[in-house]
């Protein structure tokens, strides 16, 4: 089979700008070159999150969260540190997987966004 690298390029550009133009609509959200390769979003200086090129996303998560996700196969452990609270989620088909790295970092975001103190 031949592969068009250039449609591989173009593939890989879009599921990026997918991810990155609805994270980039979060309050407080930006985006940045991660020290690995790849983009990392932050909220409030701290990593939600990073995107290796089309390859994997990698998203931190309480271990309790991150034990579950696993369990139900929403994603891997860790490719590189198994052992922690971060996640692999392996990008296999192609921009059919935007929604659930979206909805992985929604999670991330729900837990790292400013809580609201009503009252006081």
């Amino acid at each position: 089979m031949f592969i068009n690298i250039i449609d591989v390029i173009i593939s890989m550009t879009k599921l990026l700008e997918s991810v990155k133009k609805e994270l980039l609509s979060w309050p407080s959200v930006t985006a940045e070159p991660h020290r690995f390769g790849g983009t990392e979003f932050r909220i409030n200086e701290r990593e939600m999150g990073h995107i290796h090129g089309d390859r994997v996303a990698d998203i931190p998560f309480p271990m309790n969260i991150r034990t579950e996700l696993i369990k139900s196969g929403r994603v891997s452990p860790h490719h590189v540190l198994p052992q922690s609270g971060w996640t692999s989620y392996w990008i296999e088909k192609g921009e059919e997987d935007v929604p659930a790295i979206i909805e992985l970092f929604r999670m991330r975001y729900e837990q790292l966004k400013p809580k609201i103190k009503h009252g006081g």
